[in-house]
């Protein structure tokens, strides 16, 4: 195993168990569990929790790059594009009722322990909201973009929020349909002006 790829599964397992177990609640332990290796092995890559967590934050951040490029390239317009943002509470829909929004519930947890790593974890949000203004102003919709993409963010939020409290499927695919019905009706304001 080379130094990079140890490095990379270390990354891996810290990001699954900070999503699932949290930040707080997960130690070097589980995660040399995980990966299989040695504390010393895993010290050599990594010293502090805090070096991993940088680490699965800018994993994060290129994982989500590649997705809103990944959209920009594949959605037929900026409705179409939003609607992938959106239709992604259905696509991850049982990982969210489990353990909630990987990006809410850190920012949340870094938010309550005042950790300097907050605003890092919160350039995930806003890669987000810039991606849907801009969206937003292909459609027609400069002059409130920003306010819409923080309406669909927000609204996404806390449907991820109650799906996680409930777990309830139904109730993330009725709100998955009213926010594209909401999605249809702005694009279509926007065509009408």
């Amino acid at each position: 195993m080379t130094a990079r790829t140890t490095r990379e599964q270390i990354v891996d397992a810290a990001d699954k168990l900070f999503y699932q177990q949290g930040y707080a609640h997960t130690s070097f332990a589980d995660i040399a569990d995980v990966v299989q290796i040695s504390r010393g092995n895993f010290y050599y890559h990594f010293k502090t929790k805090d070096e991993i967590l940088d680490a699965v934050i800018a994993l994060r951040l290129a994982n989500t790059r590649r997705m809103l490029e990944r959209w920009e390239d594949e959605g037929e317009g900026p409705a179409e594009r939003i609607r992938s943002f959106i239709r992604i509470l259905i696509a991850n829909r049982t990982k969210i009722m489990a353990y909630g929004c990987p990006v809410g519930t850190l920012c949340a947890e870094l938010a309550k322990l005042e950790h300097v790593a907050q605003e890092d974890a919160n350039g995930i949000f806003t890669l987000f909201r810039d991606w849907l203004r801009r969206q937003f102003v292909l459609l027609g919709r400069e002059a409130d973009a920003d306010a819409l993409a923080m309406h669909v963010l927000a609204r996404s939020q806390g449907v991820a929020t109650l799906a996680n409290a409930f777990h309830d499927e139904d109730f993330i695919r009725h709100e998955v349909d009213q926010m594209c019905a909401w999605l249809e009706t702005n694009a279509e304001g926007a065509a009408s002006s």
